[in-house]
């Protein structure tokens, strides 16, 4: 884990995800939590092995980590995090979480999930260690609010502690960006400069999806 929390109680947002190139997005939704929620700061979590999905165009773990590295440079609000990277086996956020609390005991980690993401939750390894090893936040966007997901939680221990927080409506994702490199589009606004740089220079996504590069 990087150099992010230290300090007695510090309030640590956890944004878990495949960064596959991290975007305007990811660095929107971790700005708002960070106002929002009051936290102290927040970390990019790039996850190594994906549980239950291939990773489209995967430059590599190491590959998604320097990327989410670079975009959350020069911000003193975020941070990055190896953890699930340097962790073999499937990135279960549920494992990353205990191991959290154990390696890092003067932390609240808070877990930030978009809404979509949340209404996922019961399909989760282990959810509800999730939610008991957590606050648990999400953003509320695509008319999917916090009642709707703590509704479509019923049942799950915890479930109900769930908090949510306002979201900008942002139109980017991973998907677009890739797609946008491979069709020689600009990506500059889109993702921080030193991450389209890196994409560039290292020619990462230059074969459209679903074509081995």
């Amino acid at each position: 884990m990087s150099a992010a929390a230290g300090g007695a109680g510090e309030r640590v947002g956890i944004l878990g995800g495949a960064f596959n190139p991290p975007h305007v997005g990811h660095l929107v939704l971790a700005q708002e939590a960070h106002a929002r929620l009051a936290l102290d700061r927040v970390l990019l979590v790039p996850f190594g092995q994906a549980p239950h999905r291939a990773v489209e165009d995967d430059p590599g773990r190491d590959e998604r980590l320097a990327l989410a590295r670079l975009a959350a440079g020069g911000d003193e609000r975020l941070g990055t995090s190896a953890i699930e990277v340097d962790r073999p086996g499937p990135s279960y956020m549920a494992d990353t979480l205990d191991l959290l609390r154990q390696t890092e005991t003067a932390i609240e980690p808070t877990l930030i999930l978009g809404a979509d993401q949340a209404r996922r939750l019961r399909t989760w390894h282990a959810p509800e260690r999730v939610l008991a090893a957590a606050r648990v936040a999400v953003a509320e966007r695509d008319g999917i609010g916090r009642e709707e997901v703590v509704a479509g939680l019923d049942g799950l221990s915890g479930a109900e502690a769930i908090e949510g927080f306002a979201m900008p409506r942002i139109d980017v994702s991973s998907t677009l960006i890739r797609a946008r490199v491979a069709a020689g589009l600009p990506i500059r606004y889109l993702v921080p400069d030193a991450v389209a740089e890196r994409i560039a220079d290292r020619g990462l996504y230059r074969e459209p999806a679903g074509r081995a590069p």
